[in-house]
């Protein structure tokens, strides 16, 4: 979540590490890391010459990619640099010709996210392995699957509309090594008719999940075949969807948007229908009588967010909203229903997390 334009506070950018066990904030001064659940600060680093605008971890480890930010940025918008926390210094660094809109990381890969192309980089040497044309990207989109045995890499095509889907068996004996897949290493997606706005890749990299500038509907795709498994209604109003997430084992999807409302669907399973299709023939009903609508919601007061599902406890969603604000949102069951329902556990500022929440 980049918040270069946000002057409610300090926060420049939010992102959480790739289990969502952790999360990371960039700020005017530096950046700082907070356990997801409980909520709880873990360390802060203070610099005297500049912000922070992008800050990615590689799970809990000690090694971070930064980019600066904000009014006086601590280091240039168009380098990544590689940040050992252990010696409090960077590392190595990667320079571009233009400015940096995003970066992902695995064990063996850096991803770095440009307007108009996307750099793939061996993360053991920093050695070039792939790059990518796309259309324009400032929202620095794409989505990469941490699993150990395979990458998945989506970023938006080239052609509007469109999602690349980059995929390779990773040797897990030789973390430096990658052999392309043995059939369809790339795999391209025609997502929306409009600008693609978000893209979500599950942990496993098996689905895809993309919303378009609309903002209306929610896609989710097989990674493998490319084939669209399910087509989900946020609402009939455009909205700015600011986060899809995946639960763990890729069944449900959260999703957050500019109108303050959190969505739940199920994928592949059932969720809500209209109550008015059964009146109407299919030729008039189309898609948004075809489209599954959310099996539960529930309002985050937040026009900028991003949300993620914990590992444990099962069906527990963390959203971090632009104002500094934590959420805790846990899947339920109704007593009457047994209908998973979506419910508020804890809500506090982020910002200055010194007590467990």
């Amino acid at each position: 979540m980049n918040l270069d334009e946000n002057k409610a506070n300090e926060l420049l950018y939010v992102s959480f590490n790739q289990d969502y066990g952790c999360f990371a904030c960039g700020t005017s001064t530096g950046f700082f890391i907070c356990d997801s659940n409980p909520l709880k600060e873990r360390f802060r680093r203070d610099f005297d010459d500049g912000g922070i605008g992008i800050v990615e971890m590689l799970f809990r480890c000690n090694i971070l990619a930064l980019v600066g930010g904000g009014k006086q940025p601590k280091f240039p918008k168009n380098k990544v640099m590689i940040w050992d926390d252990h010696q409090e210094k960077c590392i190595a660094e990667l320079e571009f010709r233009s400015e940096v809109k995003g970066v992902k990381l695995r064990r063996d890969r850096i991803i770095v996210i440009l307007q108009n192309k996307v750099y793939v980089y061996n993360f053991a040497d920093l050695k070039l392995l792939m790059d990518i044309e796309t259309s324009p990207n400032p929202l620095g989109l794409a989505g990469l699957s941490p699993a150990t045995d395979r990458i998945v890499l989506a970023v938006p095509g080239a052609t509007k509309g469109e999602i690349r889907v980059e995929k390779q068996i990773s040797n897990s004996n030789d973390p430096k090594a990658a052999l392309p897949a043995a059939a369809n290493n790339t795999q391209f997606i025609v997502a929306c008719q409009s600008q693609v706005s978000q893209i979500a890749v599950d942990i496993r990299g098996s689905r895809i999940a993309s919303a378009s500038e609309k903002g209306t509907i929610i896609r989710v795709f097989d990674s493998n075949t490319g084939q669209a498994l399910d087509q989900f209604r946020r609402g009939s109003s455009q909205a700015n969807v600011q986060c899809i997430a995946f639960n763990h084992d890729a069944t449900i999807i959260a999703v957050t948007s500019d109108k303050g409302t959190l969505h739940f669907f199920t994928v592949g399973g059932e969720n809500k229908g209209s109550r008015f299709k059964s009146f109407l023939p299919t030729a008039i009903a189309g898609d948004y009588f075809e489209s599954k609508w959310s099996f539960t919601q529930i309002t985050v007061p937040e026009q900028h967010s991003i949300c993620g599902f914990i590992q444990d406890p099962t069906n527990t969603l963390i959203v971090l909203g632009a104002s500094g604000t934590y959420y805790r949102i846990s899947l339920t069951p109704d007593p009457s229903t047994k209908q998973l329902v979506a419910k508020e556990e804890a809500r506090a500022s982020f910002l200055k997390a010194d007590q467990a929440v």
